[in-house]
């Protein structure tokens, strides 16, 4: 995680934890030529406009006064999603038994994109169960791993 992305994470969890949303992520990407910082939030009963617009009016103010990002950058305040990107080990921990959709850098069986059971994930390996049985990736081939929706 970047210093920018840490700093504004330590501003926006007890503001989303005060507003009754847990603080799933936060990043600080460039994406087609402009900068974001993200801010992702989480709730059981599902995340609303007005819980994004809570949060967003609590913590823009602040960012604004602190002043420690050094680039123009756009600020948006979203739900996770169901189609949420997995990426510490509590993340993992917290879907064994779902399905996910796996993303790789270089082809596997034919595939980047295999989908399945999450069975286990440590700091070498992450394990699904498919159709055709345990298929275990190197973490180190994965370049994502989301939680699967159907459509």
């Amino acid at each position: 995680m970047s210093k920018i992305s840490s700093r504004a994470e330590e501003i926006a969890r007890p503001i989303v934890e005060e507003n009754g949303c847990s603080l799933w992520d936060v990043e600080y990407v460039r994406e087609a030529g402009s900068w974001y910082l993200r801010v992702y939030i989480d709730k059981d009963e599902g995340v609303s406009i007005s819980d994004c617009e809570a949060i967003s009016k609590a913590i823009d103010p602040i960012l604004d006064e602190q002043d420690f990002i050094p680039d123009s950058y756009i600020f948006e305040v979203c739900s996770a999603g169901a189609d949420r990107v997995l990426k510490r080990p509590s993340d993992f921990e917290m879907f064994i038994g779902h399905q996910v959709d796996i993303n790789l850098y270089k082809a596997v069986e034919g595939s980047k994109a295999h989908t399945g059971v999450l069975r286990s994930r440590d700091d070498k390996e992450i394990c699904i169960e498919t159709s055709r049985g345990e298929v275990v990736f190197d973490n180190d081939s994965v370049a994502q791993v989301r939680l699967h929706v159907d459509f």
